[in-house]
């Protein structure tokens, strides 16, 4: 099924919407970022990876469903870093996972809420060879999530895809379980020793923040300060791919895929103006 698909009427029973955006990086490097979203969330550690907790009201407020608000949030963060971003959302139907990474398609698996699986298995094998998750081990309880399995809902899909990812890395801050409302997360991540994004800081200072505090090494040659041809390429390629999106986003009423575009574009602006004004030798 895919995330344009009808949706039946809601089950009894059925849980409120809610979502929950992973990034593989720690909170300092992710909260430079995450304001150019256009909400502000709390900030968490998740073990290795930091999560990211919307109160709901971009998806109940607007007329985008949660699994198309956090698509376009997933992407919009993870084209902009080194690193990848999953989101995990729910409604009153459905269930799933979208993993966006750099400039590639995004993937994802889909659950009716009772645990019906509507995904392509392939889509979970491309999970977890993105996420380098082992082949036997990982693998294993993942195809299991492709099967159909009686008394097993879309929450318990939901908890045993993190039970996996325990192994590289994950692991939420008590109180924030997949299936609750919106509202009881974002509640139960402001209770927690957080980090909110500071978009006080400029953009510059934002990205290098952001990219410093990873081993990025192998990306200097590519980054707005490297004064490099590739950073020069890198620029107007998130430029030209920013126009679209943008005009994608704006076209069909999106705020995800439209911040996605605003994001490309701020970053591609950022290259290029630093490449005009940085003081040359």
């Amino acid at each position: 099924m895919s995330p344009d698909s009808p949706r039946t009427g809601p089950a009894a029973g059925a849980p409120a919407s809610g979502a929950l955006l992973l990034c593989r990086a720690e909170p300092d490097a992710v909260a430079p970022t995450a304001p150019l979203l256009g909400t502000r969330m709390p900030l968490c550690r998740a073990g290795e990876w930091s999560v990211l907790v919307p109160d709901g009201r971009p998806w109940a407020d607007g007329d985008e469903p949660v699994d198309r608000v956090l698509t376009g949030w997933a992407t919009a963060l993870a084209v902009a870093a080194p690193w990848p971003v999953l989101a995990l959302w729910w409604d009153e139907d459905r269930a799933g996972y979208t993993l966006a990474s750099g400039f590639r398609r995004p993937v994802g698996y889909v659950w009716l809420t009772d645990g019906t699986p509507v995904g392509e298995d392939e889509a979970m094998r491309t999970f977890a060879a993105r996420l380098g998750l082992d082949p036997v081990l990982d693998m294993e309880p993942l195809e299991r999530l492709t099967r159909p399995a009686p008394e097993t809902d879309a929450r318990a899909r939901l908890l045993a895809l993190l039970a996996v990812l325990t192994r590289a890395g994950v692991s939420l801050p008590a109180g924030l379980t997949p299936g609750d409302p919106a509202d009881r997360l974002h509640a139960a991540a402001r209770a927690q020793p957080h980090i909110r994004p500071d978009d006080r800081r400029g953009p510059h200072r934002g990205v290098r923040a952001e990219l410093d505090a990873l081993d990025v090494g192998r990306l200097d040659p590519w980054l707005p300060w490297s004064g490099t041809p590739k950073a020069r390429l890198f620029a107007a390629a998130q430029l030209a791919a920013g126009l679209p999106l943008t005009a994608l986003g704006v076209r069909r009423r999106s705020g995800g895929w439209t911040a996605a575009g605003a994001l490309l574009l701020a970053h591609g602006a950022l290259g290029l103006a630093y490449d005009v004004t940085r003081p040359r030798d």
